[in-house]
């Protein structure tokens, strides 16, 4: 790969502060560097997938560090994360910008929460070029455990669509979320706008992020993004026990 030709897709910004301590160490604690570049990719990717929870930070502009240290995040934070952990081990990536229906979080936002959520939500997912090939990632978003908790709490009993707690399939009994040199999608069919790819999150957060006045921000940050976490807890631990 002509890594030239992608190095803007491979750059350290203020978001993607790969160079900070934890990441650095992290990396190097897993030997991704050391690995052949698909099972990298892989590694890497289950590892913000499962061991980065499914959460609600406090702001969608936060660095990968700071999402590393929280351990959980959302499409935008953990797409964060991912991309700089794929920068920081030589795996060129982009990200890719859409607003979401806010039904598509109907369960894991409840209440005076939901009503108040503006219509459409800011959403991304991350396009890495992995063995020559550019991917879509969007199925890193939910851990394991909690989309598990999911299909046993619903108990799908054959292929289909369904659609809210952060979930927006077709295919809800087996999404498409593994990665193995493939397209992966966890919340794709909720989009309803599409705001095109940027080199970087930061480019694009700043064109397109969440308008939200300083009022709903402030409730979000102090109250509302901690009743969803705690609702995301009580239904990943409820049927996982």
């Amino acid at each position: 790969m002509d890594k030239q030709k992608y190095s803007e897709c491979l750059a350290e910004t203020k978001l993607l502060d790969y160079y900070a301590k934890p990441i650095q160490t992290l990396v190097e604690s897993r030997g991704w560097r050391s690995l052949e570049e698909k099972k990298r990719a892989k590694a890497i990717y289950d590892f913000v997938k499962d061991e980065i929870l499914f959460g609600y930070n406090v702001d969608d502009n936060i660095p990968a560090s700071r999402v590393l240290k929280d351990g959980y995040g959302q499409c935008n934070t953990k797409g964060v994360l991912l991309m700089a952990l794929f920068r920081a081990c030589g795996i060129p990536c982009r990200i890719h910008g859409f607003a979401i229906d806010k039904i598509l979080q109907k369960g894991a936002m409840t209440g005076l929460v939901y009503k108040s959520a503006p219509r459409e939500i800011f959403h991304s997912y991350v396009e890495a070029f992995i063995c020559s090939e550019w991917y879509e990632l969007e199925g890193f978003i939910l851990d394991k455990k909690y989309l598990s908790a999911l299909q046993k709490k619903f108990k799908p009993q054959k292929d289909g669509a369904f659609i809210g707690y952060g979930v927006a399939t077709n295919d809800f009994l087996n999404p498409s979320v593994e990665f193995n040199c493939c397209n992966t999608y966890i919340q794709k069919e909720g989009i309803v706008k599409d705001f095109g790819v940027y080199e970087t999150p930061d480019g694009l957060l700043a064109e397109h992020g969440q308008a939200i006045n300083a009022l709903k921000r402030c409730v979000y940050r102090l109250i509302g993004r901690r009743l969803m976490n705690n609702n995301v807890k009580k239904i990943r631990n409820y049927y996982n026990d």
